[in-house]
């Protein structure tokens, strides 16, 4: 599998439990290329939402499917990054994200984990 930063790929979350992400979902894949090539077993990703309204809340961004590859409107949840099993990463991508958006997603990271 050969996946890059800013890559929309399918994640298996699993069964759902509490506020986590679940199911199979759109997530952005946030992690650094040159870690990416290692033999590390999880990738970094932010899990993509089709609720619209969680745009609103700080740090989000709106990732419009035209930009995304995907067939509707999204916003990357990024108070929901977190390491998946490569396992559960579906090996094509969707789509790939521009550099601007990936900025603004980076920024939000930044902004909810305070650094």
């Amino acid at each position: 599998m050969v996946i890059r930063r800013g890559d929309i790929v399918w994640v298996d979350f699993g069964i759902p439990r509490g506020s986590e992400p679940a199911k199979v979902r759109p997530s952005v894949v946030v992690q650094e290329d040159w870690l990416l090539d290692t033999n590390i077993n999880t990738v970094l990703v932010v899990p993509l939402t089709s609720n619209t309204a969680l745009e609103g809340f700080p740090g989000n961004v709106l990732v419009p499917a035209a930009a995304s590859g995907l067939d509707r409107d999204s916003v990357a949840n990024v108070a929901q990054i977190g390491p998946v099993t490569r396992e559960f990463v579906d090996a094509y991508p969707a789509g790939h994200l521009a550099p601007y958006l990936m900025a603004q997603i980076s920024t939000g990271i930044r902004l909810v984990l305070g650094v």
